[in-house]
């Protein structure tokens, strides 16, 4: 009996096919195969909400071979992803084989593993199940929404903002998240206050105190908020003191501090994120690769379960094997005496049945440092030890709080210290806290009720109250998941689409809104405030889940949903134009109103004659600089080095800064400084275009060589260079900011080579990796030698392993076309051509079929 079993990753296919052996034909779909036609009426809004579906270009032979394959085949399991996607994507195969009639008389089964491991694989043939409709309909009904949202409120927005931007379900109140609370941190006002402390000794251990109740009145924060405040209360507790103060209350208890649950996918992303540095779509990324499959000697295998599930539950037997490895490896009391059990917290914890863990707690993070990446060993060793952690005993402490009176009982410091005495899971694994401190560990001395000490001094404290922090990826993360916005799966494509947008830039890992991002929150929270609406876009996807369940049908929400929608778009057809706000200032050319406006470098003051014959060009930025931009340079400020004005101005290549003008040295060219595309205009002061000016950066000689290391901008971006070899400075870094260390470890880096700006994972059928690389000419996607450079429609953070496998596969075919026309090397490419073709006479070729195709199939998913 032949059987084919379909998978979405040509990885997962790999490991799969070495478990169920020759039986089986094992075949990848390279995700998606069809999706809705990317046209208005892909969603018939009259006719039931049919939706219109077509193959996935890209994936097109992929079916073909699938096709292939279960004609002759007697029983097709599709073994898809275990999430609401994968369901789908089951039951896309089976409608086009259906339509195709290939499954008459066949066996048809859905097969749904949490991790890849022989057992776990063998298990679900033995149990298949029919596909789950609901699960299907819950994805479609996403999709359409999806879908109704973007192709009738982005031209809107093109219409009253500009060309080019769009708006998501999902995306848009994850933007009002960052807007507003960029709002509050501009609308903040810091206060002033202070604390009052004391600080004593017991032999020679010091201690401090501090002031919690005055005059038998609780201190509370803004109880004193000046310095005269401050020495009046400083200098009435001396007096009342005389040096001396009582302990009029000890109280000692033992506190425990419980582990961490299991990882869910946002707990991953966020962890991932503060403890390791990554973004939550490269954590996602690199668990997926953990996840299908890493071949640790012998083969592939799959080293941790599923990572996309909101449960915190683990599997009995996994459970059992990691008290046991705890019980093999730690001494006898960091063994609970029961499992620890975790309740899911999430509403619906559909997507998967279990948290993520190791398949095999028994293969240690050390005993696979020898097969995996560095990314890939620092994420597993960070799931191993918290899965690990979380079946251990909690932690001890002893806790000590001490009230000191001063003078009398009505005025009382309190000092409160813990100290460690059983680490507990600590010995594994702590989770980290965002925007916050971990508790220390402080110690006080052995005091008794009654006892009488020295005072050393009473002091002040002044304190500043600060605005609420940006967000970070992990906090955005979190206050997603507690809004009940999108699900855990949906988080890093949200905090990616923003980025790519260009609503928001990520600052020092922090997340800013840019001037566009704020105009199109504030054109949707007024005109569309329902949908941008914490509640209402939490509660609909309370009813995806409900539908998800069988709870729920889905066409109902859909007609309830693009009933209000659809008002709401014919209404607002007609409103003004946001982003065009006029300021109460004449045009210093023609007198004309003045208004702020929105530029693609984001907002500035311009002149509303702009469209007027004859037309007015004056522009300037919004720090009230001048004409910056227009073709008058801007001074911004003095350059205190060189004492040269330093100028804004725009040039057709965007905005730069120029230090003093050419007439000023006839012989040498002014320095220009081009203004990078993170840094709006706005935001260009003295300090900052101090810091662009002052470009490149000495950060001090190589340790190696004696050479010296520069950090700089160029076309490309940020870069440090050392001895002609250049090596770009990721995100994380700043060009202003980074130091000698950072710079010898980057180019480290470059010794061996490019680093990727993204590593899409091996290759599925051949040896080697696949990556994205920045180029001189633009990002390209490599194997091994074969180069194949990324059409400007692709984001080279949004392709995907299929996807550039098209572009490789297409430049490969190109190659074979004309194998005497292979890229030539940097070197090469100098050369004049050969006698039999003089460099006049060679034509410039068209681009081959094979690269228009594939040039057009990534164009159209991107």
């Amino acid at each position: 009996m032949s059987k084919l079993l379909i998978v979405e990753s040509p990885s997962k296919a790999k490991t799969l096919k070495k478990y169920l052996g020759k039986d089986f034909e094992v075949l990848a779909s390279y995700g998606h195969v069809r999706d809705l036609i990317p046209k208005t009426g892909a969603v018939d809004t009259d006719n039931d909400y049919a939706m219109k579906y077509e193959l996935i270009e890209r994936n097109a032979k992929h079916v073909d071979a699938i096709a292939k394959a279960a004609k002759v085949a007697d029983a097709i399991y599709l073994a898809t992803d275990p999430d609401r996607e994968g369901e789908a994507i089951s039951w896309h195969i089976a409608e086009i084989l259906k339509t195709k009639k290939l499954l008459k008389d066949k066996i048809l089964k859905r097969v749904v593993f949490h991790e890849i491991t022989k057992s776990a694989v063998e298990h679900a043939i033995a149990n298949p199940r029919d596909i789950a409709m609901p699960l299907v309909n819950a994805q479609q009904a996403r999709r359409a929404l999806d879908y109704l949202v973007g192709f009738n409120l982005s031209p809107l927005l093109w219409k009253k903002i500009r060309r080019g931007l769009s708006a998501g379900r999902v995306q848009s109140p994850a933007l009002r998240l960052i807007v507003e609370r960029e709002l509050e941190i501009e609308a903040f006002k810091s206060q002033e206050y202070w604390t009052i402390h004391l600080e004593s000794r017991k032999h020679q251990h010091a201690f401090d105190a501090k002031l919690v109740q005055l005059d038998g009145k609780k201190v509370e924060q803004f109880t004193i908020t000046n310095q005269g405040q401050e020495e009046a209360v400083v200098g009435k507790l001396l007096l009342a003191s005389a040096g001396k103060t009582t302990v009029t209350r000890v109280e000692k208890k033992q506190k425990n501090r419980s582990p961490a649950a299991p990882f869910t996918t946002s707990t991953l992303q966020q962890e991932a994120v503060r403890k390791l540095g990554f973004t939550t779509s490269r954590a996602m990324r690199i668990a997926q690769q953990l996840y299908e499959g890493i071949d640790v000697g012998g083969g592939a295998v799959g080293l941790i379960t599923y990572m996309r599930t909101d449960s915190f539950s683990i599997a009995t037997e996994a459970v059992m094997q990691i008290r046991d490895y705890i019980k093999k490896n730690f001494d006898g009391e960091y063994l609970p005496k029961a499992p620890i059990m975790y309740k899911t917290k999430a509403k619906n914890a559909q997507e998967a049945h279990e948290a993520i863990r190791p398949t095999d707690i028994t293969r240690s993070p050390a005993s696979l440092s020898h097969v995996l990446t560095p990314e890939q060993f620092k994420l597993y060793e960070m799931i191993w030890k918290r899965a690990l952690a979380c079946q251990m005993a909690p932690a001890r402490f002893d806790a000590v709080s001490v009230d000191l009176a001063i003078g009398s009982e009505a005025n009382l410091f309190r000092a409160t210290g813990q100290t460690m005495i059983f680490p507990g899971f600590i010995a594994v694994y702590m989770e980290s806290v965002d925007d916050a401190e971990e508790e220390g560990e402080s110690k006080l001395p052995v005091l008794e009720t009654g006892e009488i000490l020295d005072v050393n001094k009473i002091f002040g404290d002044q304190h500043f109250t600060e605005p609420p922090p940006r967000y970070s990826e992990a906090s955005l993360v979190k206050v997603l998941e507690e809004y009940g916005i999108g699900r855990p799966s949906t988080y890093a494509s949200i905090i990616s689409t923003l980025q790519d947008r260009e609503y928001v830039l990520l600052d020092k890992k922090r997340f800013t809104p840019t001037d566009v991002g704020r105009v199109v929150n504030k054109f949707l929270t007024e005109h569309f405030t329902k949908y941008v609406d914490y509640d209402f876009t939490a509660n609909l996807e309370n009813e995806l889940d409900d539908i998800a369940e069988g709870a729920r049908e889905w066409l109902p929400v859909l007609d309830a949903f693009w009933q209000g929608f659809n008002t709401q778009i014919v209404a607002k057809k007609d409103v003004e134009r946001p982003g065009t706000e006029l300021i109460d200032e004449a045009c210093p050319k023609c007198g004309k109103p003045l208004s702020k406006q929105l530029s693609r470098y984001g907002s500035f003051i311009g002149c509303t004659g702009y469209n007027d014959t004859p037309k007015c060009d004056y522009k300037r930025s919004m720090n009230g600089d001048g004409a910056a931009m227009g073709s008058e340079p801007v001074k911004i400020g003095v350059d205190t080095e060189s004492g040269k004005d330093i100028l804004l101005l725009v040039g057709p290549y965007g905005p730069y800064l120029q230090l003093g003008l050419p007439e000023e040295d006839a012989k040498k060219k002014p320095k220009r400084v081009s203004i990078p595309k993170d840094i709006a205009l706005a935001d260009v002061n003295l300090e900052v275009a101090s810091k662009l000016i002052a470009l490149p950066r000495d950060l001090g000689q190589h340790p190696e060589t004696n050479k010296k290391i520069v950090a700089n901008i160029g076309r490309f971006g940020p870069y440090v260079n050392h001895d002609g070899k250049f090596k770009s400075i990721p995100r994380t870094d700043s060009v202003f900011d980074i130091d000698q260390a950072r710079a010898v470890e980057l180019l480290a880096q470059a010794n061996t080579g490019p680093a990727p700006i993204r590593e899409l994972g091996k290759h599925p059928t051949e040896d080697g990796d696949i990556a994205i690389y920045s180029g001189k000419f633009g990002p390209y996607v490599q194997h091994l030698k074969l180069r194949a450079t990324l059409p400007k429609s692709v984001e080279p953070e949004s392709i995907t392993l299929e996807e550039a496998l098209e572009l490789l596969s297409a430049k490969a075919a190109k190659e074979a076309e004309n194998p005497s026309k292979k890229t030539r090397s940097r070197a090469g490419a100098k050369k004049v051509a050969s006698k039999s073709a003089p460099a006049k006479k060679v034509a410039a070729k068209k681009p081959t079929a094979a690269k228009k195709a594939a040039s057009k199939k990534i164009a159209a998913v991107a």
